[in-house]
């Protein structure tokens, strides 16, 4: 299973912000497990360095981290085409529709994102972080 990971899900995890961060971790857990393939987009990425970096004070250690996800997750490219496409779309906030568009042209399998509202709408499933982490480990019950 191919699934985009929102930026909210990494900074929960890689911050230990709670309450959200056991949920968070059990996502990074399934990536790492092999579970499920996890996609973050470029975009995604330059949030993640600029946060990092405002909690860590270090370029270096940031960059550290950087390469953790770079090992853990694929990357997926938002192009000129996910970008025109969320302008028409119904999707009300403009970063959302991008990452949107994005999964959709790479077809993705699902979203992951504590923000459910903001993604209704979506041509494939939105899951808490909670929801796919109990999707995954179903089959074992």
């Amino acid at each position: 299973m191919n699934v985009l990971i929102d930026t909210c899900i990494i900074i929960d995890a890689l911050q230990s912000r709670e309450p959200f961060n056991k949920d968070a971790e059990a996502v990074f857990l399934s990536v790492a497990n092999r579970r499920c393939v996890g996609f973050l987009t470029a975009n995604s990425i330059t949030d993640i360095y600029y946060l990092m970096h405002k909690a860590l004070h270090s370029a270096e250690e940031t960059k550290k981290v950087l390469g953790v996800l770079f090992n853990l997750f694929e990357i997926l490219d938002t192009c000129g085409i996910d970008c025109r496409r969320a302008l028409t779309s119904d999707i009300s906030d403009y970063e959302d529709a991008v990452m949107i568009e994005a999964a959709a042209r790479a077809e993705i399998d699902c979203i992951v994102t504590r923000n459910l509202k903001d993604y209704a709408g979506a041509p494939m499933p939105v899951y808490s972080p909670a929801q796919f982490v109990e999707l995954l480990y179903a089959d074992e019950d």
